[in-house]
C-alpha cells in the first residue's frame, strides 16, 4: 500500500528540507547547463541587485518532484504543475522546504492534485501551485 492508496483530501506530504549550498548550486547548474553566474558566483548575483547567488527555476521544480515522488513511492507520474511562481530568491545559506497539501482526489481518472509551495525560514519563495499526479 503506497501513500496514494489511502490518500485523503488534506493529507500531508511530508516536509522535505533542502539547505542551498554553495556546492549544491554549482553541481545542480552543471547538471543541467545553467552556466549563469547569477547561480554560483556570490559576487556577481549581489552585484545584479540580488542579495546571493540562488537556485535557479529547475532547481527548485526539482524539489517538487521530489516531494511528490518521496510520497507516491515513485508509483506516480506528474501530469500537470500549475502556479510555479517565484516570489522570492533561494539563496545560498537558507534552507528550502517544500511542503504540500492534497487538495482534490479524482478516482475515476486516477488523479490527486496537490497544492505544493516552497518556503525558508523567513517566508514563502515559490509558488503556492498545484501539482497534478496520475496513479
Amino acid at each position: 500500500m503506497t501513500a496514494a492508496s489511502g490518500a485523503t483530501v488534506g493529507s500531508e506530504l511530508p516536509n522535505i528540507t533542502f539547505p542551498i549550498t554553495s556546492y549544491r548550486l554549482v553541481m545542480e547548474a552543471g547538471a543541467n547547463r545553467d552556466f549563469n553566474s547569477i547561480h554560483h558566483n556570490r559576487g556577481y548575483a549581489r552585484a545584479t541587485g540580488a542579495p546571493d547567488a540562488y537556485a535557479n527555476t529547475l532547481f527548485l521544480m526539482g524539489m517538487w518532484e521530489r516531494a511528490i515522488y518521496d510520497w507516491t513511492d515513485s508509483t506516480g507520474r506528474i501530469v500537470a504543475i500549475r502556479g510555479f511562481r517565484m516570489s522570492r530568491f533561494n539563496t545560498v545559506g537558507t534552507t528550502a522546504v517544500v511542503s504540500g497539501t492534497v487538495t482534490a482526489i479524482d478516482a475515476d481518472r486516477g488523479v490527486v492534485t496537490f497544492t505544493i509551495s516552497t518556503s525558508d525560514s523567513a517566508s514563502g519563495t515559490v509558488g503556492p501551485g498545484e501539482v497534478d499526479v496520475v496513479f
